[in-house]
């Protein structure tokens, strides 16, 4: 993929350096660690975490500390909501916002 300046654009749900996508490796993360299976159709990119019991308060913070480990970013108290981290959609967001 080329951009306007002829140099090889960034597809937008990669960050560089990373081999996997920031919404795959979320997905894969909540399906194996909360859902305990790999089937893709099991999580949707906009359910709820908390509205569909897929995580609770104890999930959320093993969230928090996989999101930070993986992608080397700090979440600061007041950045822990919902509005952050309450579906896969979100947190990519959040993700890259945080790493621009």
């Amino acid at each position: 993929m080329l951009s306007n300046s002829g140099r090889t654009a960034i597809p937008n749900n990669l960050i560089p350096g990373q081999n996997m996508s920031v919404e795959n490796k979320i997905r894969t993360f909540i399906l194996e660690n909360y859902l305990f299976t790999d089937d893709q159709s099991e999580l949707k990119n906009d359910d709820s975490f908390l509205d569909q019991g897929i995580l609770d308060s104890t999930g959320i913070l093993e969230i928090i500390f996989f999101i930070e480990d993986e992608f080397k970013i700090k979440i600061r108290d007041e950045e822990m909501t919902p509005d952050n981290l309450d579906s896969v959609n979100k947190i990519v967001a959040f993700i890259h916002q945080k790493k621009s």
